[in-house]
């Protein structure tokens, strides 16, 4: 016992004798002014030299600003529609809507071209062709068309030259008056202008046939005259 004792004792010895203390790889000396790293074998330094009176400021300045506005609300149109096909209106709405307030609201709107074909229509499913004629004529792009096509639209019970008789003594009456007012206007200035140029023409041929006269004259003159010798 005292034997292994002994030898463990004598090997921890010879251990203890073999080792040796380790030394960092790198080395780093810092100095006021200089740093100085030593690693491997070589130097490596760094130096920083301030001239007297000198300095140096570094300012960092950050600015955060948040701006949220959030959305106002939406003021919905109400929805507007017809029942029945029977019906010639037409919805239409409209909402606006701000911060503080907002507003809708919608309305019918009556198309009267509708009604007035339905009308037509109802009237020549019972025979009422005159009748039905007559109410589309109301419309003034299918009064002027019927005066075009030289069958002019009833009025008073009178149909065909009667009718236009009677269009023409009471004009005011017709559903185009504006638009027939100014054609007549523009039809008179054309007729005017057309007589001006005839007229021109005319007194350009009259100067000529009169000038033409004098020659004439002139030629007549000379034939009767004696030269003195």
């Amino acid at each position: 016992m005292n034997y292994w004792f002994t030898a463990v004792l004598i090997v921890l010895i010879c251990l203890l004798t073999l080792i040796e203390p380790a030394y960092p790889g790198s080395t780093q000396t810092n100095t006021s002014g200089s740093n100085t790293a030593i690693e491997g074998g070589y130097t490596s330094t760094a130096t920083t030299t301030y001239q007297s009176g000198s300095s140096s400021n570094s300012t960092t300045n950050s600015t955060t600003n948040s701006n949220t506005k959030s959305a106002p609300p939406s003021a919905s149109s109400p929805s507007y529609n017809s029942m029945t096909q029977d019906v010639c209106a037409v919805g239409g709405s409209l909402g606006v809507q701000t911060f503080g307030l907002g507003i809708s609201g919608g309305k019918h709107f009556i198309d009267k071209n509708c009604e007035r074909l339905k009308l037509a229509r109802i009237l020549n499913d019972f025979g009422m062709k005159v009748a039905a004629v007559a109410i589309l004529c109301q419309d003034e792009r299918v009064f002027e068309s019927m005066i075009q096509a030289g069958t002019p639209c009833p009025i008073d019970g009178k149909i065909g030259k009667e009718a236009k008789q009677l269009w023409s003594k009471y004009d005011h009456e017709r559903p185009d008056y504006d638009t027939y007012v100014k054609r007549m206007d523009d039809r008179k200035k054309a007729d005017e202008a057309e007589q001006a140029k005839i007229t021109k023409e005319m007194e350009a041929m009259d100067k000529a046939k009169a000038k033409e006269d004098q020659k004439k004259a002139n030629a007549e003159k000379m034939k009767d005259w004696n030269h003195p010798r």
